[in-house]
């Protein structure tokens, strides 16, 4: 798979934090999940990637073009839904649809009905009138109606109901099987994540601390679990990060079926994203 987008060396520095430097390669025909807590560093590098805060790097090519020197060229192919940023309040779908007629080429009117109907969305409604899912799902609607090969997406399910959200995510599924097709997705919702992701990165505090697939992190990772008599007959080299509860250790350990072979007597639960998240974050590391 080529390589759709291509960062060396990324930083973004305000006076009390810096995202950086990064490097990173995202290919296409992938899902890529951004995840981190709060002020991580996640929507700075997506706006960072589109060039909405004019970063500094040495290297930022998106379909193999530098961004900067082809940005306009390269954003007909972006779709992307930021939070919290959106069109004026008085305006509507039919609206939206007229203005973005001009903004696209490739802009597909009747795409944009069909995801309209698809998700019950109002044509004549303003959106100040709009409900905080209606008008997710109305950003996520004229994301896809010019037909774009990329998808950025910051906090796309928020506000959404189960159900609504699952038709979202059917939606981005239905997007990637176009072979040349890619999604950014941050979001705190890390369920979203395991169902869909191929590849998860995990920012904090301005640097990624991890990248890797989805399955080898479901696969390697793990949660053993042991008595606070029983901690101290753990090697230490085998401690990632751990957590004292009133009762157990609850440990973050990697290459889950070496350890289980290692300590046949403790409990080895699978982890989930949220519980990975908690115990890289806010886990103790063995002096």
């Amino acid at each position: 798979m080529n390589n759709i987008i291509e960062i060396k060396k990324l930083t973004k520095k305000y006076p009390n934090f810096t995202l950086g430097p990064i490097d990173l390669n995202i290919k296409e025909g992938e899902i890529i999940g951004l995840i981190g807590e709060n002020g991580a560093g996640k929507t700075t590098l997506i706006k960072s990637i589109l060039n909405i805060l004019h970063p500094e790097y040495q290297s930022l090519k998106i379909f193999n073009q530098e961004f900067a020197s082809n940005e306009d060229a390269i954003k007909e192919d972006i779709g992307i839904v930021l939070d919290n940023a959106f069109f004026p309040d008085s305006l509507t779908a039919l609206d939206i649809n007229n203005i973005m007629q001009g903004v696209y080429k490739n802009w597909d009117a009747n795409l944009f009905q069909d995801y309209l109907k698809q998700f019950s969305l109002p044509k004549d409604k303003k959106i100040k009138e709009l409900s905080k899912g209606m008008l997710k799902k109305l950003e996520i609607t004229t994301s896809l109606a010019h037909k774009p090969k990329l998808l950025i997406l910051d906090e796309p399910t928020s506000g959404l109901d189960p159900v609504v959200r699952s038709e979202v995510l059917d939606i981005f599924l239905n997007f990637i099987q176009e072979e040349d097709h890619t999604i950014i997705l941050s979001t705190h919702i890390t369920s979203d994540l395991e169902q869909i992701a191929d590849e998860i990165i995990f920012i904090n505090d301005g640097e990624i601390i991890l990248n890797e697939k989805r399955d080898d992190i479901f696969d390697n990772y793990g949660i053993l679990k042991c008595t606070i008599d029983e901690f101290d007959s753990i090697n230490k080299e085998d401690i990632i990060t751990y957590k004292k509860n009133k009762y157990n250790y609850e440990i973050l350990v990697n290459n889950r079926d070496k350890i289980k072979k290692k300590y046949k007597n403790y409990v080895i639960d699978k982890i989930t994203l949220e519980e990975l998240m908690v115990l890289m974050l806010k886990g103790e590391k063995v002096c």
